[in-house]
C-alpha cells in the first residue's frame, strides 16, 4: 500500500517563488517569513543601519514578487538568489547614502542609542558584540560582504562567489582577509581593555 502523501510538510523555496510568480500572496508570505530575518540581519550589519536594512529587504520582497517568474533553479538555490538580490540593493543604497552626504541632506546622523545606556554595568558579550560590530564596519565593503554572507546568510564559498559576481578562488580571499582583519581587531580591543584595567 502505497504511503499516503503529507501536506504539512514545508513547501521548497523554489516551488514558492513558482507560486510567486503565478500571484499567490499567501506563498509570498511564507517566503518572507523563511528568509525575511536573515536578510534583514545580513543587511542591517551590512549597511550597519537597522531602518535602511529594514527598507532593503522591504524593496527586495518587492522585487521578488514583480521578477519570480525569472528565477531558474537549474542556475542556483532559491535563497542564494535572494542574497544575490539583497547584496545588490545593499550596495545601492550605500550609493544613495554616499550621494546623499556628498550633497548635504544626511547633515542629522541617525544615532542608534541603547535604552541601557545609563546603566554602570554592560555585559562582556554586548562589550564583544559591540567590538565585533566595529570591525566588521572597518573592513572593506567587499570583505564585510563576503564575511556577512558566510555568517549571517551561511552561504559556502560558491554560492558567495555567485552572489557577490566574482570566482570561488576571490571569494575565499576575501572570507580569509576580512576573517583575519576581524581577528586582529579583536586581539588589540582585548590589548586595550587589558591597559584600562590595569
Amino acid at each position: 500500500m502505497p504511503a499516503a502523501v503529507r501536506h504539512d510538510e514545508p513547501r521548497g523555496d523554489d516551488e514558492l517563488l513558482a507560486r510567486i510568480a503565478a500571484g499567490s500572496q499567501s506563498a509570498l508570505s511564507e517566503l518572507i517569513a523563511r528568509h525575511g530575518r536573515g536578510l534583514r540581519i545580513f543587511a542591517a550589519r551590512y549597511l550597519g543601519n537597522a531602518g535602511d536594512a529594514e527598507d532593503v529587504v522591504q524593496e527586495v520582497f518587492v522585487s521578488v514578487w514583480k521578477k519570480a517568474a525569472r528565477f531558474d533553479p537549474v542556475r542556483g538555490r532559491a535563497s542564494t538568489w535572494l542574497y544575490r538580490i539583497t547584496a545588490n540593493r545593499c550596495i545601492d543604497q550605500r550609493r544613495r547614502r554616499a550621494l546623499r552626504g556628498f550633497i548635504g541632506l544626511d547633515d542629522i546622523r541617525d544615532e542608534v542609542a541603547s535604552p541601557e545606556a545609563d546603566a554602570e554595568a554592560t555585559t562582556a558579550a554586548r562589550q564583544e558584540l559591540a567590538i565585533v560590530r566595529d570591525g566588521l564596519s572597518r573592513l572593506p565593503e567587499r570583505q564585510r560582504m563576503a564575511v556577512l554572507l558566510r555568517a549571517v546568510g551561511d552561504l559556502d564559498i560558491a554560492a558567495i562567489a555567485e552572489v557577490m559576481g566574482s570566482s570561488v578562488g576571490s571569494a575565499e580571499q576575501l572570507l580569509v582577509r576580512g576573517r583575519r582583519a576581524l581577528r586582529d581587531h579583536l586581539a588589540m580591543a582585548a590589548v586595550g581593555r587589558e591597559r584600562k584595567s590595569s
